[in-house]
């Protein structure tokens, strides 16, 4: 295949377009992509057209979504893929301390090249002895770090992490690499499966019972000191509401889609529950003088180089990027056992 990237011209109609133009300029690189992972959250939504950025626009001075014949999305969509990494294979005039070969990681869609700042590969470059495919959770893997933040965990907090999808599997990672008692909550057999063989505590099966009921029973009825929502579904938001003690934390990483009804008059109401939104547009402003998105990319690439986080297990699926459309619809099927799925380009 040659230079080309992904578009998506209608909800799932997916189609390639050649990219013109691969020759760096001064001060840039020409990065060949290796691989780029497929969210199942965003891009999903974007892919069936279910995302409000497609029907609406998003006022980022006023931080509304506003009704408008010009969305912030519109069809042909050129910026499916977020996870990916490639190695330089071209340096520009004007660098003397980039070098062909060296592999970077970052955000710039499913594409088979891209060209770079020299800046944007310097802070974005790959240990020389780190496994490339790491550097596709750079960015959702900063995701779920700045949702454990978020939840503000304390060594030995038990935490619930309601969703075992891929973001949720590295929340749990990293919520007990922080110190807590995890307990996984996922209806899929092999995604509980998955959670207990990369250090989970323990996982529980929400169609087995409730949740909140099980985690009450086993504190004395306190429950978890924080819950943790990956889910998008607002059934486990609202379960993981009932789940935690008096006046403790949700926090709500999900992205749902439409109308989300809660019971707020219950134990929301009740029990002082605080719940936090947590979204990787911005960090917690209380700690925005130490950590940016930058530094949550890099330490998401680093927590796996160190063997602190073990996401490549998480890649069950992998495709040639000429199958790009074919892949995308077998996870908008559900296809059983899909968790992370990757696509793979030609040298």
């Amino acid at each position: 295949m040659k230079a080309a990237a992904l578009v998506l011209n209608a909800p799932r109609e997916l189609g390639f377009e050649p990219i013109e133009g691969c020759a760096p300029g001064e001060g840039e690189v020409l990065i060949r992509t290796l691989f780029s992972g497929i969210s199942a959250g965003t891009e999903l939504s974007q892919y069936r057209g279910t995302n409000p950025f497609m029907h609406r626009r998003f006022d980022e001075q006023s931080r509304l979504f506003e009704t408008s014949d010009a969305p912030s999305w519109p069809y042909p969509v050129r910026n499916l893929g977020y996870e990916e990494v490639g190695e330089i294979v071209e340096v520009g005039g004007g660098i003397d301390d980039l070098r062909f070969g060296q592999r970077v990681f970052g955000t710039w869609n499913h594409r088979t090249h891209h060209i770079a700042t020299a800046d944007y590969a310097r802070e974005r470059l790959m240990p020389d002895d780190a496994d490339p495919r790491i550097g596709i959770f750079s960015h959702i893997g900063a995701v779920a770090l700045n949702g454990v933040h978020d939840a503000q965990i304390r060594i030995g907090d038990l935490v619930v992490v309601f969703g075992l999808g891929v973001p949720g599997q590295i929340v749990a990672q990293a919520a007990r690499a922080s110190g807590a008692t995890v307990i996984g909550v996922d209806p899929l057999a092999d995604r509980r499966k998955t959670a207990l063989r990369l250090g989970a505590d323990e996982v529980l099966d929400p169609t087995a019972g409730s949740i909140a009921e099980t985690i009450k029973a086993r504190t004395g009825g306190r429950g978890a000191d924080i819950c943790i929502e990956v889910t998008g579904a607002p059934a486990a938001l609202a379960e993981a509401i009932r789940t935690v003690a008096y006046s403790a934390r949700v926090v709500a990483m999900g992205f749902f889609q439409g109308e989300a009804p809660l019971p707020l008059g219950e134990e929301y109401h009740l029990n002082r529950v605080q719940l936090i939104s947590s979204q990787i547009s911005g960090v917690a402003p209380e700690s925005s003088y130490r950590w940016s998105k930058p530094r949550l990319w890099r330490t998401a690439v680093e927590l796996q180089h160190r063997g602190v986080l073990n996401l490549i297990p998480l890649i069950s699926h992998v495709a040639p990027f000429a199958e790009a459309p074919a892949l995308f619809a077998r996870l908008d099927a559900g296809e059983p056992g899909l968790l992370q799925a990757m696509l793979a380009f030609p040298a």
